[in-house]
């Protein structure tokens, strides 16, 4: 039978990187103490709640998941689906042809007061325009009561404006974005519509009273459309000097736009009467001036043409005579016939 050879237990200062020294002594048996790292004497099994794999997909998961929200993030907030605080003064509310003309009084008060009670509850609509600034779309009422709120009460809640924006293709879509959101919240008057038809085809955005008329309107009836552009010769020719155009109705518009279209002379005679009115005339005066031109009979061409024929008195002189003047005059015309004429004059 082979003697077994007896093995030599291991040197605890051997891991400690000390030098081992051979004493000839026999060494001590293997105990815990040996193992100073380890208390038991066993160094402790490492074990997982999860397998390794689980970690992976976790971390796979929560990167996607991530990946997906910063890009509906983004795609909203380039698509002005992200309603967004910005400074009163970072709005340019003349960015845009504004096609209202005037905000009845009534019904800003009722706006500020709700503004005031509730807060603002529908955002506006905005374009980045570069450096920081944005232009007005829509909600230029809205845009205005807080502006006022703000002035009157320093109140921090009224100096900002919660907004949405966009980013229109051109500066059509602009203009359609703002009359649909006036036409939907507050109808705007026949002149104001035929007003931005007409402003919007002068900054060049469209290139005619049509197309304006097809891309601003195209969702109203054609009948809708026709009326606009009845109200054209009203806005182009006495647009300047009225001072209460949102009031001429529908009647009174279409009226007005055939004798301008008629008459060459309607013009300048209505211009001339509501001049004389002064810089800021009542409603009523201004009404009654229109309503007058209409109702004021007209001067046929057979009678202009009478008018423009003279009748002779004698040999150097001839009279002219209309409805309101008579005139006489020639050659012969002397200061004793004038004298005679006078005299005459004063029975």
């Amino acid at each position: 039978m082979a003697k077994r050879k007896r093995l030599t237990p291991p040197r605890g200062d051997y891991l400690a990187g000390e030098p081992v020294i051979d004493t000839g002594s026999t060494p001590s048996l293997e105990t815990k103490a040996l193992f100073p790292t380890y208390p038991q004497g066993v160094a402790p099994k490492m074990r997982s709640t999860s397998p390794p794999i689980a970690y992976v997909a976790g971390d796979a998961a929560t990167n996607a998941a991530l990946a997906e929200v910063t890009a509906e993030l983004q795609s909203a907030r380039a698509e002005g689906r992200i309603v967004q605080s910005l400074q009163l003064d970072q709005i340019e509310s003349s960015y845009l042809v504004r096609d209202r003309l005037v905000a009845d009084d009534e019904d800003m008060a009722a706006l500020r007061t709700s503004l005031s009670a509730r807060g603002q509850q529908t955002p506006i609509e905005v374009v980045a325009t570069g450096r920081g600034g944005y232009g007005l779309i829509s909600g230029w009422r809205r845009l205005t009561a807080l502006t006022q709120l703000y002035k009157e009460t320093g109140d921090a809640r009224f100096s900002a404006v919660l907004a949405l924006v966009r980013r229109p293709v051109d500066a059509a879509e602009a203009y359609v974005a703002m009359v649909e959101e006036n036409e939907i919240r507050v109808g705007l008057s026949y002149f104001e519509r035929a007003r931005i038809v007409s402003r919007a085809v002068e900054e060049g955005v469209y290139t005619d009273t049509k197309s304006a008329l097809n891309g601003l309107f195209g969702n109203g009836s054609r009948a809708k459309r026709s009326k606009i552009k009845s109200f054209l010769p009203v806005v182009e020719q006495l647009g300047k000097y009225l001072s209460h155009p949102t009031a001429i109705g529908e009647r009174l518009g279409l009226a007005l736009s055939q004798k301008l279209q008629a008459d060459e002379a309607f013009n300048s005679d209505v211009a001339e009467a509501l001049s004389q009115l002064g810089s800021s005339p009542a409603l009523e005066a201004e009404q009654n001036i229109l309503t007058s031109a209409l109702e004021a009979p007209r001067v046929s061409k057979a009678v202009k043409k009478e008018v423009a024929r003279r009748e002779a008195l004698s040999p150097g002189l001839w009279l002219e005579r209309s409805a309101t003047t008579l005139k006489i005059g020639g050659a012969e015309l002397t200061l004793e016939i004038e004298e005679r004429i006078r005299a005459v004059l004063k029975l």
